[in-house]
């Protein structure tokens, strides 16, 4: 028989305190209780509220009495797992000054490992009276509990122990980390890749254990990508602007909690899906990164709710004007900034970084707005202080690390000016390669440089062609169907009659806006689909696949679908939405890719070949010497007119040029480990972006057998593809290729 629990005068149960430890921070389970620790510089009070399993009663207040280092700490003997839990903070109510304590508001412990219950949208949720004239100035009395999540205290030691001891898949946890420049990224939004996947369970469909799911998996294995990119999953709200036009914030870039994952992602209770999802990815050679948002939080601006943040510690955790602390910087365009210059904001950052590798698995993060973690007071700063302790934490600085180079504030655009270990989004390629196959006038030496890499960007730091994540679309604009479907943006089901998304798109429906039933027109659009996924997996640099590009995905031309949960955005297995003989070329091009390695080399290639004499023994015969240090042995990258011409200078600076072709020579074959062998080819890709069909003639090569083709995108029966390898070293040989459209041929070099 065991002793009952002892109980208060009012009913609720009488645990034993004691002051417990600042450190961790968070609800720490051991094997007698559980540690609470919270900071707060700035409060005068702080009381640890206690909920029954369903979250629906307050059972309990307990106040914080210990103080350290500006942490509010309190250990609750007999306490355990599965607890449910918020705080109520006290405080001055002082916006002008930074201060917006406000004790009838529930908050979220920013260390939470999980959220339990749904959000609804409620003025309680305000810290002020929402019709107050006076604004946030006005001072709120009712309580949210009823209307926001609670806390779950959660024992991440079996997990971690399992993580440390390989128990967990140990076949897979004993994988070697993917070089970042063999990766192909394949950028996904976890509810939307299973939500109508007629092959997963459907309880299991926009789950974590939905992409676990061997019908998930089986597909990303098929398709050849190695490293899946998840649109944030960590615990985001919806912004009240959204909820009142009932839509959502579907892309979940609205975080409000760093540690928890998205609770609609989870099919049961148990956080430890998130953990074998990536377990199955990991056995099936795929990595996992996590598109992170620590620039903002979901609390908004001056006018927004109050839910973790704001009510713990407002002048702590955001940025705020210095003249009147009551506005908020906003370089996110998001309402608020998150101030990572100060130590406990930076601590918590980098506490969640660590706990998603250590803890949860994964491989590697992309910064959302990244700009902004690198802004000290006087802007933006590649030696920051949040770069300088990530680089040097032990951990971290072993994972990948991608930055979207960029935010609204002043000096915000820093693509190719952050740390070494940083790759970053390369808009200007996507931009690039947009404008050059829609055939823009004068755009042939932008459309090299990105292809070899964007070396202006990143080269001069030492940085590797990996340092470009290479990208078409992303799910931010246009997928690549509506690219070549649309000219104007089609966003009138976001409510903000279509004033929202990007204007300008760089994209082309030739003739018709949308769907249309003109042959030709279907055609041109299928041709450019394959012209910019060549383009895409043939350049230097780490290339990222949006999902459902593959398959011909459309958003109807929306292109700032971030609010649309439902069909739009979601990816269509039906036989109707699946394009199978796309997906199949997409396939073809990643295979291609995994074939010759030297398409992601591991140092820029500068070398350049002299027609007509392949030098066997010649170090270099480059026209940048001084760059050739750094080349790969035997590497070489040329670059011919259609007229099988190098390039001079007035070739280059052809405005009217829509067309070029480019020769990369040496060990295509070998691994960045093995050493220069006997096994020299090359690749010829000849482009033609023009509208009308051209002539190329091929560049000839001494010592190089015949051009035999790999893949083409022409669509016209009249240019038929060669079934006979090209001579490549006697007469010049010609071949017409049809309008928008181009070739991939392969040869080998043979000793005499």
């Amino acid at each position: 028989m065991t002793n009952p629990v002892p109980v208060n005068a009012d009913g609720s149960t009488a645990y034993n305190l004691s002051a417990g430890q600042p450190f961790p921070l968070g609800a720490t389970v051991d094997d007698g209780g559980v540690n609470f620790a919270l900071f707060s510089a700035h409060a005068t009070g702080v009381e640890l509220c206690l909920f029954n399993a369903r979250g629906e009663v307050e059972i309990q207040r307990i106040a914080l009495t210990e103080q350290t280092q500006q942490i509010w700490h309190l250990y609750v003997h007999g306490l355990s797992t599965g607890q449910l839990y918020g705080y109520r903070v006290y405080g001055p109510y002082e916006p002008q000054l930074g201060h917006r304590f406000n004790p009838h508001k529930l908050l979220l412990d920013p260390y939470a490992r999980q959220l339990v219950g749904r959000y609804h949208h409620h003025i309680a949720n305000f810290g002020y009276e929402i019709d107050n004239p006076n604004e946030d100035l006005s001072f709120s009395t009712l309580d949210n509990a009823d209307f926001v999540p609670k806390c779950k205290v959660v024992d991440t030691r079996p997990l971690l122990d399992a993580a440390k001891a390989h128990t967990i898949r140990p076949l897979a946890s004993k994988r070697e980390p993917l070089p970042l420049e063999q990766c192909i990224i394949y950028e996904m939004h976890l509810k939307g890749f299973t939500a109508l996947h007629p092959e997963i369970d459907a309880p299991l469909r926009g789950t974590f254990a939905g992409l676990a799911s061997n019908a998930a998996i089986d597909y990303l294995v098929n398709l050849g990508v190695n490293c899946v990119e998840l649109l944030p999953v960590q615990a985001f709200f919806s912004e009240p602007f959204l909820l009142e036009k009932q839509l959502s914030n579907y892309w979940g870039y609205n975080s409000i909690g760093f540690f928890a994952p998205e609770p609609s992602y989870l099919s049961g209770e148990d956080i430890g899906e998130f953990r074998n999802m990536v377990d199955a990815l990991h056995g099936a050679g795929i990595e996992v990164i996590l598109d992170v948002v620590y620039n903002h939080s979901a609390e908004g601006s001056r006018l927004g709710p109050t839910f973790s943040f704001r009510g713990i510690d407002n002048l702590s955790y955001y940025r705020l004007h210095p003249n009147d602390k009551r506005f908020y910087i906003n370089d996110t365009g998001c309402g608020n900034t998150l101030n990572l210059n100060h130590p406990r904001m930076l601590q918590l950052v980098l506490d969640s970084l660590r706990y998603w590798v250590e803890v949860m698995g994964v491989d590697g993060f992309r910064f959302d707005l990244a700009a902004c973690l690198g802004r000290e007071a006087y802007g933006f700063d590649p030696g920051s202080g949040f770069f300088d302790a990530l680089l040097q934490d032990p951990v971290l600085c072993r994972v990948k690390l991608i930055a979207e180079p960029w935010d609204i504030g002043p000096g915000g655009y820093q693509l190719g000016n952050f740390p070494v270990a940083f790759s970053e989004w390369n808009d200007r390629y996507r931009d690039t390669m947009r404008r050059f196959w829609r055939g823009d006038h004068a755009m042939l030496p932008e459309f090299a440089r990105r292809f070899h890499g964007s070396g202006d960007f990143f080269e001069h730091s030492g940085r590797p062609p990996a340092a470009s994540i290479n990208f078409l679309t992303s799910h931010d604009g246009f997928t690549l169907k509506d690219l070549v479907s649309y000219c104007e943006r089609h966003n009138w089901a976001n409510g903000e009659e279509n004033r929202d998304g990007h204007h300008e798109n760089f994209s082309h429906h030739y003739g018709v806006e949308g769907d249309t039933d003109d042959a030709n027109i279907l055609a041109l659009r299928a041709r450019q689909q394959r012209n910019l996924l060549t383009t895409l997996f043939l350049s230097q640099g780490v290339p990222m696949l949006l999902s459902g590009d593959e398959t011909g995905r459309t958003q109807g031309g929306n292109n700032n679908a971030y609010c649309q949960d439902n069909p739009l955005n979601w990816f269509d297995w039906s036989a109707d939405g699946m394009d199978s003989s796309l997906l199949s070329f997409t396939s073809q091009l990643i295979a291609l890719r995994k074939r010759f390695p030297l398409l992601c080399s591991k140092r820029f290639i500068h070398e350049q070949l002299v027609a007509n004499a392949f030098d066997w023994s010649s170090e270099s015969s480059s026209t940048q010497a001084a760059s050739s240090v750094s080349t790969p042995s035997g590497a070489r990258l040329d670059w011919f007119s259609r007229q099988g011409e190098p390039m001079s200078k007035s070739l280059w600076s052809e405005s009217m040029g829509r067309s070029l072709c480019v020769v990369l020579s040496g060990n295509l074959t070998a691994t960045q480990s093995q050493t220069q062998g006997d096994s020299l080819q090359a690749l010829l890709l000849m482009v033609n972006a023009d509208e009308h069909p051209l002539a190329f003639t091929l560049p000839i090569f001494d010592g190089l057998g015949p051009w035999q083709c790999l893949l083409h995108t022409q669509t016209d029966p009249q240019f038929l593809t060669p079934t006979e390898p090209l001579d490549a070293q006697s007469s010049p040989t010609r071949y017409l290729l049809q309008d928008r459209s181009l070739m991939l041929f392969h040869a080998d070099f043979i000793r005499n």
